[in-house]
């Protein structure tokens, strides 16, 4: 059965999520560019979702049909930063190509900027080989800002990673986000 890109949901995670989320998880091809490592077992899985994502302020399950596709998080910064959030998703890969983290980016950034009516910014932070995701925050609105040399760790090595930013008054963020 085909998922049709308007059936696309964000909500929060459920521990029933477990074996879906395995799915976006457990896959090396998903997450060999994000800081974590493959889970490798649905308990490993479990915890995560129970004490991570569940607890987080701006977790979301990337859902269709109620069935998790993959993720879309936000950290809204503290103090002198609270004017800004980072982002950070990941769609598992038989969804990829297919327009899902495009649409789900949208509704997040558009729902993220209600939650918090004081941020003005959101800022993705992604490795300079993985291409997809720069054209998918490109596609959303994101400005590509530079790359920070040697930034992050990532799979246990420091790596340049690649900012980009989508700012609340950016005149051309008023057609990218309508949904």
């Amino acid at each position: 059965m085909a998922m049709n890109l308007s059936s696309i949901t964000l909500r929060p995670f459920k521990l029933s999520d477990v074996d879906d989320f395995m799915l976006v998880a457990g896959d090396d091809r998903v997450n060999c560019y994000t800081r974590r490592d493959t889970f490798v077992s649905r308990e490993q899985a479990l915890t995560f979702i129970r004490d991570v994502c569940m607890p987080h302020p701006w977790t979301r399950s990337i859902s269709v049909e109620d069935k998790t596709i993959g993720y879309v998080s936000v950290t809204v910064g503290s103090d002198e930063a609270k004017c800004r959030a980072e982002i950070g998703y990941a769609i598992a890969a038989k969804y990829w190509g297919q327009g899902f983290g495009t649409k789900a980016l949208k509704m997040a950034v558009s729902q993220v900027f209600k939650d918090f009516p004081h941020l003005v910014r959101i800022e993705a932070f992604v490795v300079p080989q993985n291409k997809a995701s720069q054209r998918v925050l490109e596609k959303v609105g994101f400005l590509k800002e530079g790359v920070l040399r040697k930034y992050a760790y990532v799979k246990g090595s420091v790596k340049d990673v690649v900012v980009f930013s989508l700012v609340l008054e950016d005149t051309h963020l008023q057609t990218k986000l309508e949904i």
